[in-house]
């Protein structure tokens, strides 16, 4: 790997660990074991859960350059909204060295594990398999387009019957162009089409919010609105919203006093109501 690139990790890892995310909340369930290492997500119900709901669901997966971060990084997201009534998630998933120049095969396998065990335990937890929804930051970011956009890499141990395939996507300044201009493209190399969300859209993706600050250094806005019109010229939809001079991991909760966070969970609830998953306006109170 170049120092560029390793300098960019090392930054990215910084970055998502800065604000000192919260623990991740909810009730611990391991939904994978491999080398001898459990894997756990954990899960926040709203009040009012019944095993017999049928709920929207939400899986997040954190940042950190596939290389560090924590699922703790949307623990006020997932608490939140529990309060509209979904089903929260977060995953731990397993990390790439930082000097290594691995693709992040292991990453994507864990995303897409993940997210069969949410769907094969769906009526376990109130679940409603037809509407569970993929959300994540930066790599995490990528993961959540990942599982909802491309084909393979899947764990040879997983049950491929089940499908990994989110129903919405929630994409939080993600990593989703992977390819020569993109970013990750000195650990994907050629491979890139593997990986890359942005260069495997097809009409059966599921809708698509991207939230992005137009300082962020990594993403340039651009790719943003050219995997807009991607998806809409395959009838996706798609929603993009730019932030004015907000730069990568904007949205953090703990950062700029919360207004970000603030603006981007609003947009998010909004979306989610407008395919029909939540009701009524968001709750989210604005911060003083």
């Amino acid at each position: 790997m170049s120092r560029l690139c390793l300098l960019i990790c090392i930054y990215l890892v910084t970055l998502w660990q800065a604000p000192g995310f919260a623990k991740p909340v909810g009730e611990p369930h391991v939904y994978k074991t491999v080398g001898g290492r459990d894997l756990t997500l954990y899960v926040t119900k709203p009040a009012g859960w019944a095993a017999t709901d049928s709920r929207p669901a939400i899986v997040f997966f954190h940042g950190g350059g596939w290389t560090g971060g924590s699922p703790g990084q949307f623990t006020e997201h997932s608490k939140y909204l529990a309060t509209r009534g979904m089903v929260a998630i977060q995953v731990e998933y397993r990390l790439l060295d930082r000097k290594g120049k691995e693709p992040p095969v292991t990453c994507c396998r864990d995303a897409k594990s993940a997210l069969r065990w949410v769907r094969s335990h769906a009526t376990n937890f109130g679940i409603d398999p037809q509407r569970i929804a993929s959300a994540g930051g930066s790599a995490g970011g990528h993961l959540a387009s990942f599982v909802a956009m491309v084909e393979g890499t899947d764990d040879p141990a997983d049950d491929l019957s089940v499908s990994p395939k989110s129903n919405a996507q929630i994409l939080f300044n993600a990593v989703f162009d992977n390819g020569p201009a993109g970013w990750g493209h000195a650990r994907v190399g050629d491979r890139y089409r593997e990986f890359s969300p942005f260069h495997n859209v097809s009409s059966d993706d599921p809708p698509a919010l991207v939230l992005l600050g137009s300082a962020d250094k990594l993403i340039p806005v651009k790719t943003a609105h050219d995997f807009q019109a991607a998806m809409k010229k395959v009838n996706v939809e798609c929603d993009v919203i730019i932030y004015a001079d907000q730069p990568h991991g904007f949205f953090n909760f703990g950062r700029n006093g919360n207004q970000y966070y603030f603006q981007t969970v609003t947009a998010m609830d909004r979306f989610l109501a407008k395919l029909g998953w939540l009701e009524g306006e968001p709750t989210l109170a604005a911060p003083k």
